[in-house]
């Protein structure tokens, strides 16, 4: 696009700055024409205007991508509905995922995009994920193993998933704040575990199911962790790629080979991260295998295949309003708990880590925690990746040695990071405010309150 068209354009925005679809259609010229930082600006506008605009979402994921920001993108992308996700929402996260070698995640991104609109395959990202495009079945294409690479493979069919069992050495002590969180997890999950004979009195089962929601990047996969490690029992962490099988019948059966192997290993903590995407709800599903699926996971909840005493079922969602209402019911996941970004003393913690080392001069992390209100860990941890970016820069152009991080230079890289975390709360307000019959969003309008 000329620049005169597009000075039309920023001019009929600057006379109507409310007009979605015109700063949408300004966003997407300005990300064709590769200037992805002024598309990032028209993009986070609109969303301010109309944040459930999945469109302007994926955009705005999209210029995150071509800036190199791929935990920015990916959190925008977590962040929505995956009923809402489009299979070139797919595709552009599975490129995401790739970029921050998440290799098995782009997979089954990629292997979801194709599903649904096999145009979109693309030899080259095929490649790059140990994969090549196969020959027709059925009318649409399909993927087979690379033989040249050395990779599992999503669409081979075994009766048995495997999944990793592994001893978390993560405690609750190093988990920052979140002691109202780690509380109900205690008198949940662990308490009837480490102590039977007291819950025992009272007809008390060990296990059950905790839902813990909140904004991507706030750390409830690592209290997740936290609970297998203070269990001292194996964490059982599930993904959505490891479940989703395109054949009929198989994502039942990988689920059921999933809760069999928590049960012959029990005490166990089995973990699902992004939950939706398994226990959507079945009112806007159009498909049967959905709902297939949902079925099977309601029953293996229920322990109707197997006993589940002292299998403790924990669950990550970024939409706990898109979960099927039927997980939540006594037996299930009857815990939902709210996880919220980082508290002050948290996000110094988090931000030693991040720097620990690299080439860092005296830092006040409690200050700049202080400054960094709202970011969750992955906003953390870009603010640390721009910061040693701009370092890497200046060194090079003065050809001098390595200089070490400073205070100033992570002060500068937090002042351009924008919280990820803002547009889920937009989001989560919404449902807080006009879906919350049964209190289940209370803590997110107490938290909300308590920043204003």
């Amino acid at each position: 696009m000329a620049g005169d068209a597009f000075d039309a354009l920023f001019e009929a925005v600057r006379v109507s700055p409310d007009n979605v679809p015109l700063r949408r259609h300004l966003a997407d010229s300005l990300l064709a024409a590769n200037r992805a930082g002024e598309a990032e600006h028209e993009y986070r506008a609109a969303l301010k205007l109309a944040p459930d605009d999945d469109g302007c979402a994926v955009g705005l994921a999209d210029a995150f991508f071509r800036q190199g920001r791929h935990q920015e993108g990916l959190a925008v992308l977590e962040s929505r509905p995956p009923a809402a996700a489009s299979p070139e929402a797919r595709l552009l996260a599975a490129r995401l995922h790739l970029a921050t070698g998440a290799v098995a995640d782009a997979r089954a991104c990629y292997l979801e995009a194709v599903a649904a609109s096999p145009t979109l395959a693309d030899a080259d990202l095929a490649d790059r994920l140990g994969m090549r495009a196969g020959a027709a079945v059925a009318g649409g294409p399909t993927l087979e193993r690379d033989p040249d690479l050395d990779l599992d493979d999503d669409l081979d069919i075994d009766l048995a998933v495997d999944i990793e069992l592994v001893r978390s050495d993560v405690t609750f002590a190093d988990v920052g704040g979140m002691e109202a969180v780690k509380d109900e997890v205690r008198i949940k999950i662990l308490d009837p575990v480490q102590r039977p004979e007291l819950f025992s009195a009272f007809g008390k089962k060990a296990g059950g199911g905790i839902l813990m929601y909140g904004p991507p990047g706030c750390g409830k996969t690592h209290l997740a962790k936290a609970t297998a490690g203070e269990l001292g029992g194996p964490f059982i962490a599930v993904g959505l790629h490891e479940i989703l099988d395109m054949w009929i019948g198989q994502s039942e059966r990988k689920l059921h080979d999933v809760f069999e192997r928590a049960r012959r290993n029990a005490p166990s903590v089995l973990f699902f991260d992004e939950v939706d995407a398994l226990g959507a709800s079945r009112a806007d599903m159009h498909a049967s295998g959905g709902r297939h699926l949902i079925n099977q996971f309601l029953s293996e909840l229920d322990g109707v295949e197997g006993d589940n005493e002292s299998v403790l079922v924990l669950a990550a969602t970024n939409a706990p309003w898109y979960v099927d209402s039927a997980f939540r019911r006594p037996g299930r996941f009857d815990q939902i708990l709210f996880v919220p970004p980082p508290d002050q003393a948290a996000r110094a913690a988090i931000l030693r880590i991040l720097c620990t080392g690299k080439p860092v001069e005296a830092v006040d992390y409690d200050h700049l925690a202080a400054r960094t209100d709202g970011f969750s860990g992955a906003d953390l941890e870009a603010v640390v990746d721009r910061a040693i970016e701009a370092k890497l820069r200046a060194t090079m152009r003065s050809g001098g040695g390595v200089s070490p991080l400073t205070a100033k230079d992570l002060a500068a890289a937090a002042r351009s990071v924008t919280p990820s975390t803002r547009e889920w709360f937009a989001t989560a307000r919404n449902w807080a405010t006009h879906a919350n019959a049964g209190g289940t969003y209370d803590d997110v309008l107490a938290w909300l309150e308590r920043r204003h």
